[in-house]
This record gives C-alpha cells, structure tokens and sequence, in this order.
C-alpha cells in the first residue's frame, strides 16, 4: 500500500490539504471522484449542502455502487445561516467538504482507524488536542476510540441524539456519528469540558455509521449494507494547521479578502472589527457566486437564481459599507477563480461568463441601490407615528440592500423611528423558509417510487433501436400508490422490465403510445424516470391490468419521429451559435418537444435579425447537407478528449453516449434523434427573447412542424391583407401609417382631458374655505387621470396664492389618485405635501410621497375616496 508521509512541522497549503486527504484515501481503496456540481440531481434541495448528497441514491439502495470506496472534495453551498458569515470564526455560505465513503464495505472500526491515522499521524495533530464524542447509546463506537485507538476516557464525550444521531427523514437509514474535535487551549484541563464551547473547540471531522433503517413507528432494524458517510472541513483543518485565529484568514479566502480591502485602501490587520465583518462577508460570498455561476446557475428572482443574486448583492453592498467606490466585484472574483482553478478548472474555462454575469448583476444592483435611497424616502414621509415598519425596513434590507443600521441613521436624522422587533420578525421568517428550503436532505421524498425501488430492478431501455417491444409489469400505482390491479377509465403509473418509450430526460420529453395485452389497452401519455425505473403515465381504455402481465409497449412513431427531428436540430443550433455568435455559448436549458424545440444559453445580449437569419440559414444549409449522424458509448474521459460537449446541469456516468454529427456538432446526449440531417426537412425560428439576466431563448420549429407554423401565419397575412385591402408586402406600410395617426389621436385626447380637467377645477375656486391668512381647498374632480388631477392642483395652487389643495379622483374601477400641492406658507408650519398625502392614501388602501409642496397618492378602493377626503380636510384645519 502507498503511504501518505507525515505533514508534520510544514506550513501546509489548503490545496495541499486537499490532496493529501484524496491520495490517503486513494492508497486505502478508494476511488477518487470528481466534486458534483452544485446544482443536484436531488429536487428536494435547491443546491449542493453536504457531501454525501451525490450519493444519496446509493445509501437509499436505489442504485448499486461502481466502487465500494469512494472519496471527494465536494464544493457546497448553505445559506440558512447567512447572517452569521463574518461574525463567526467559521461559519460560511460557500465550503469545501472533504469525504470518505464505504457502500457495504467497511465500517466503524474501519473508518475510526482511518480518521484517527489521518488526523494525528498524516496531519500531525497531537493527539492530547484532539477530542472526541459518539452518541450516547454508541457503546461500540465508544469502546473501539477507548480500546483500540487508545483515547482517554477523559476525551470521550457522549452525546445525545440532536448533535450525535444523524437521520435521513422521519424514516429511512440513519445512525450514530462520531465526531473528531480539536482543542484549541488543552491548559484548561480535561474536567467538565464542554465541545460547545466554540472558543475553546472546533469539530473538524465528523463520521456517520449508517447502520439502521427507521420505519414509520420509529422502530431501528440493521440495514443489510452498512455504510460510512463523513466530512471534514477543509477551511476548519485549513485554520487549525495554518494556525490562524478563524477560517478566513486562511489561504483558501485571505488573498480575495486582501483584494478587496487593497481596492478600499484598508489594511486588514488595523481595520475595526466592523470592516473586517465586511471583507469576510466579501470574501465568502464571492468563493460562493464564482463557482454558482461556473454551475450554470444565473441571477434570477426565483430558486437558486434568487440565492445568487443575494449573494451578489450582499458582495456590492458591503464593498460600498468598506469604501469601495464604482464596480469591483470582477476584480475581486478573478482572484477566487486563480485560488480554484487547479481543483476546478470549470471556474476558468468560464471566467468570462463569470465576469459577464457578475458585471451586469452588480451594474443593475447599483441601480436599484438608488431606486432604494428614493423608496427610503417616500417611507421616510409616509411613516404612520414617526415609525419605519418592520415590513419596509425588511424591504428595502432584502431587495434594495439597505443594511438595517444605515436605515436606522437617516431615519433617526429625520426624527423617525425604525420598527426593529418588526424587522427581526421578518428575518426570522426568512431564515426558517431559507432552513425549510436549503437544509433539509429527504432520503424519502418519492414515497412509494424509493420503496419499488429497493424491490425491483432499473428499466432496461431498448427506444434506440426498438419501437415496439414485450415487456412485463412489474408494478402499478395509482394516485401514487402501490397496487396489484387496475380497471378500465383509471390513471395509472407502470413500471416494466424493459421499454422502448422515452423517459424524459435532457429536455427531450417523453414518448406516447401504447401498452396493450390479450384483454387490456393503456394509451401512454408521458414517460418519466426514477432512480432508474421508467414510470409509464397513462388511462387503462379497456380491460383490466395487473401486475405480472405481459404486454406489448409500442410508441407512437409519428410523435418520436417529431422529437427526433427537433432534438437533433437542438444540437445544429448550439453549433450555429458557437460559430456565429460566440464559441463560449454554453446550453443553460432546453426542451425537446414534439411540436417545438426552446434553447436557453448563456449571453449578455439580444441578437440581432440579421445574425438570427444567419444561424437559421446555416442549420438549413447542414440539413440540406444531408450529414448521416453517429452515435456511440465512450467512456467520459475519452469522449471529452475528443471534444464532445458536456450540458451543465446533466449527470453523466463513466460511460457515455456521444451524439456526433460529423464537422458540425459532438455532444454528450442521452437522447433520440435522426440518422441523417436531412430527415429534419426544414427549420424555422419563431422567436429569440430574454428569460433571466444574462440568459437567452431561441424558440423554434423543425420538421412537419414548420408547416404548421407557416401555414398559420399564412392565414394570418391573408386576413390582414383582407382586412386593410393590401397585398402581404403592403401590410407592414398599412400599419405604420395606423400607428402613426393613433399616437395623434392619443395625444389631442391627452390634451383634451387636460383641458378639461382645468376647466372643471376652476369651477372649484369657489369652495375654498379661508383658515387665518391661508385658503385651503379638499374637493374631487370625477373621472380624472393622474397626470391632469395633478396639472390642476398646481393651476388652483397658483390661483389661490399662499394655501393647500387636496383633491382626489377615481379614474377607473378600484383605483384612487391623490394629489396635494402645498405653498411656503403650508410647508413652513411643518406640512410637508409627500408624508401629509401618503398617510392620507392608506385610507384608501394605498400610499405615496413627494417633495414637501407638491406630491402625489394613490389607492386601490374608491369607495374610502370621501373617507380620506375629509380626514385631509380635518387635519389641515387642525394644523392651519
């Protein structure tokens, strides 16, 4: 066996860390396998939390393992604890966990031996510094770190099931752990020591003996294969053998924090702590947005979109907290990707659709940051009692970015109160819905699917090749419920031994067709895949089914013949980007249907008609070409090497099916598609749009769906022409000219309105009241839009000299408009038109805000428009 020499008294590299875990375990057995990416296969989780979640398949017995040891450097992401990045000495959005793993091989003995060789003798930890606990039932995992590996019982804490019992689910495998502590300060002594202690402790290593499984009434019974599941973090172990007070001043984060603070002017080690929160906040987030991007996730509002784009936000507001004037988020970045490359070399080959992404994010966040200073500002002087809610000091904290103390230092600047238990509400209810989204890994989530799974074999797919095929049912649902049988007009889900149906699966979506037996006929509506079993969806039309049967599956050709064309076109238009547009455009979604295909990718801008008339021209050209397509199994490292190109966000096995049309396009494709190009017959693209920041999508037709397409909008044309007495190319001219003559007619109705708002205001000067030397004026104008209710309050303002005007409007079902317009005189006794009207808009459902002498309100329910008119009257008596 090769051996790991002894790290002992050398200033030890995180990366060295790194691989010196791997290559023990690599001369233990185990195979090294490359980090999964951070967006998982699993659906229960947004993103990649732990280790041992690429493997969760494994441990539920819903595959079978290629190895029966494993080991990873797994990236991960967790944000519920956002809050305390920076704060603490270790906590993080974006980490590196280090693992080893046995599927039905090794275990406890095994696995304590390891980490106890690893931590003392390759990593040279003194093992008076190292504690350790087990749960407190674990009598066998107590006695082998008391017995065999020879820690004092002084060192051995048991603890119980909350920090030392790990479950997977309210059923499923579950076991104790064991967990590896180092002691930062030993002189304190071995008496009543206390592992929660975080300023004496850090738990560096911790294992999982994945011995039970749990049924519903709690009842533990052995698996049949145990297995091992641990973690190390490499930024904990980084801290303790670099030996620096916490995880960010480490190598793996320090250098992005020093580039940050050079770009403010700050020395680090003088800073306060409050700056220094700051660069650890910007040297975490950054490791964390740099590889999401690499990932293929994109800034969105929703998902794991949403996770980025806070992420990046927290990045740009805490640079300017710092000092940092103007964009610097790529700079900072560039530094994160030189410390990953060598581990991930995606982040390079990426880095400019990193920057990309990054610059536009930061670039529109610096333009809502301003959006918020002027939001800030309309709560300022609408804030009911001199109080800022909990609500809106949230808002403007999650969406604008406004940190709560900047909030609280205008605010109290203008004599207003910021709700802070009412913010800490809402928080609260962010972190619990960031917990119940983000930490919870649910082994299982797919009820009666996971527990098939344990009892019958993967579907074998024979679609490639075979249209139609004998298979048997292995199982049947309904409603998602195991059954024996099923009768005629029932929704069923089938499971056979072997199909020739599509499950969908890299967008392509799943064959249709048929399921029929002596005395039973199923029509197949969709076919989906779990953890390998192909899940027929469709209605029993006659007859009776059951499990055990032998039946006939049969596609319907037509429709796979559609999906093929429309794939394979999929592939020849990702070529055409590459060779026209950018040759770094990266497939960020798809879907492969049978009446269309949609292709996302990742660009900064539109395209224009003429670049989108050429890539249409060019996959034209390849299927008029008629290039015969190849498809075969290679393993990864082999089809990689010869360029087939990988889609992010697909999980590829070591064997692969490579899809190559020769000259043209080579990709790794699970799918179907045509044996020459010519049988795609044309392509037609409908529509290029924008979905998400920094993503595209091409919509388009191929095959006898083109058509289709022409022949509707042939019918179109033909009406238009009807319609306006013009042939088609004279349609286009028609509707300019309508166009032009309708802004016309829109503009004369504008001004009309404006008149007429002006004329009847006038008929209002009468009912001025006179309060002191002041005229004060509260009427409605009926039926008046927003923009000639204000030109009239200003025209009465005017007309009344030093006073206040207050007048209102509904203009159109469920919609208020307000307006008041203050003169000197008003604001000078401490009116101020924008807080004076918002308040009186709440009235009406509503709120709004101004500059102290003119400002406008609205509101949602007219049927209050009298309500808040004569509260705007009282007030002003009062105040006047």
């Amino acid at each position: 066996m090769a051996m790991v020499s002894s790290l002992s008294g050398a200033q030890i590299s995180g990366a060295q860390i790194r691989q010196t875990f791997l290559d023990f375990f690599a001369a233990r057995g185990h195979k090294i396998l490359p980090s999964a990416s951070l967006v998982p296969e699993d659906p229960t989780v947004l993103l990649t939390i732990a280790g041992m979640l690429p493997f969760k398949p494994i441990f539920l017995g819903q595959q079978t393992a290629e190895f029966p040891r494993a080991t990873t450097s797994q990236k991960c992401i967790r944000t519920n604890d956002i809050e305390n990045v920076g704060r603490t000495a270790r906590h993080h959005t974006f980490f590196e966990m280090l693992g080893n793993f046995s599927f039905g091989d090794y275990f406890k003995e095994q696995a304590i031996a390891y980490a106890w060789e690893l931590s003392t003798q390759v990593f040279a930890l003194p093992p008076e510094r190292v504690v350790v606990s087990v749960f407190e039932e674990d009598d066998e995992a107590f006695a082998i770190w008391r017995d065999q590996v020879g820690v004092p019982v002084s060192r051995i804490k048991r603890m119980g099931a909350d920090d030392n019992f790990w479950v997977s689910g309210p059923t499923g495998p579950c076991g104790p752990c064991s967990e590896l502590y180092y002691d930062f300060h030993p002189e304190q002594g071995e008496d009543n020591i206390d592992l929660e202690d975080d300023t004496r402790f850090i738990e560096f290593y911790n294992l999982v003996f994945m011995q039970y499984n749990r049924d519903a009434e709690g009842t533990l019974t052995p698996l049949q294969n145990q297995n091992i599941d641990t973690g190390m973090g490499l930024e904990r172990m980084a801290q303790i053998l670099q030996q620096v007070p916490n995880n960010y001043e480490t190598d793996l984060i320090f250098p992005i924090i020093k580039t940050a603070a050079d770009l403010a002017g700050i020395d680090y080690f003088r800073a306060d702590e409050k700056t220094k929160v700051s660069l650890k906040v910007v040297g975490d987030h950054v490791r964390s947005v740099v590889h999401m991007i690499a990932d293929g996730i994109t800034a969105s509002n929703t998902g794991r979109g949403y996770v980025l784009r806070r992420l990046i936000r927290r990045v740009v507001r805490h640079g300017q907290l710092i000092g940092i004037e103007g964009a610097f988020i790529v700079q900072v970045a560039e530094t994160a990707i030189a410390l990953s490359e060598v581990a991930y070399p995606n982040v390079r080959e990426r880095d400019t659709l990193i920057q990309v992404e990054l610059a536009r994010e930061e670039a529109q966040f610096l333009k809502t940051l301003g959006r918020g200073e002027k939001l800030l500002e309309e709560i300022l002087l609408s804030a009911a009692g001199g109080i800022i809610s909990g609500l809106d000091a949230f808002t403007l904290y999650d969406t604008y970015g406004f940190p709560l103390e900047l909030t609280q230092e205008i605010a109290a600047e203008r004599g207003v109160e910021v709700d802070i238990e009412g913010f800490e509400a809402e928080m609260v209810q962010q972190r619990d819905r960031a917990r119940a989204a983000h930490e919870t890994i649910d082994l299982t989530v797919q009820g009666a699917l996971d527990q098939l799974a344990e009892h019958i074999h993967p579907t074998a797919f024979l679609g490639y090749t075979e249209p139609s095929s004998t298979a048997q049912v292995v199982a049947l649902l309904i409603e998602g419920h195991s059954v024996e049988t099923a009768g005629s007009g029932t929704t069923v889900q089938i499971a056979l031994n072997q199909t020739p149906f599509y499950a969908e699966s890299g967008g392509q979506v799943g064959d249709r067709g048929y399921l029929s037996g002596t005395d039973v006929v199923v029509r197949v509506e969709d076919v989906q895949k779990e953890s390998g079993i192909f899940i027929h969806y469709g209605k029993i039309e006659r007859g009776t089914l059951r499990v055990g049967d032998t039946v006939t599956a049969q596609i319907d050709r037509a429709c796979r013949r559609r999906a093929q064309a429309n794939h394979t076109a999929t592939h020849l238009l990702q070529a055409a980007l590459k060779k026209w547009i950018d040759e770094s455009i990266s497939q960020a979604g798809s879907l492969v249907a049978f009446d269309k295909l949609r292709f996302d990718y990742n660009f900064s801008r539109s395209l224009t008609t003429e670049e989108l008339q050429r890539i249409e021209d060019q996959i034209n050209t390849w299927i008029a070409e008629a290039h015969n397509t190849h498809t075969e199994e290679l393993p990864i490292a082999e089809a990689k090497a010869k360029g087939a190109i990988a889609m992010f966000g697909e999980k590829y096995g070591a064997q692969v099916r490579v899809m190559d049309v020769p000259g043209v396009s080579m990709e790794l494709c699970g799918g179907t598609h045509v044996n020459n190009t010519a049988e795609i017959g044309l392509f037609k693209i409908v529509s290029e749009t924008g979905v998400a920041s920094g993503v595209r999508r091409i919509e388009a037709v191929a095959g006898p769906a083109v058509l289709e397409y022409l022949n509707v909008r042939d019918a179109v044309v033909r009406d238009l022409g009807d319609r306006f007495k013009a042939k088609p190319e004279e349609i286009a001219e028609r509707v300019t000219a309508l166009q032009t003559e309708l802004k016309s007619t829109q503009k004369q109705l504008e001004a009309l309105k404006s008149e007429l708002a002006l004329v009847k205001s006038t008929q209002l000067l009468d009912q001025a009241e006179t309060v002191g030397e002041l005229k004060l004026l509260v009427a409605e104008l009926e039926g008046v839009d927003p923009a000639s209710l204000q030109t009239a309050a200003e025209r009465l303002a005017q007309q009344l000299g030093e006073g206040a005007v207050i007048l209102g409007s509904s203009p159109e079902a469920q919609k208020v408009s307000l307006v008041a317009a203050f003169s000197p005189s008003v604001v000078k006794k401490g009116l101020q038109a924008g807080k004076f009207i918002g308040a009186i808009a709440k009235i009406c459902g509503g709120g709004g805000g101004g500059r102290p002498n003119l400002a406008q309100a609205g509101g949602r329910d007219p049927s209050k428009l009298q309500e808040a008119l004569a509260e705007a009257k009282e007030q002003l008596l009062k105040s006047l």
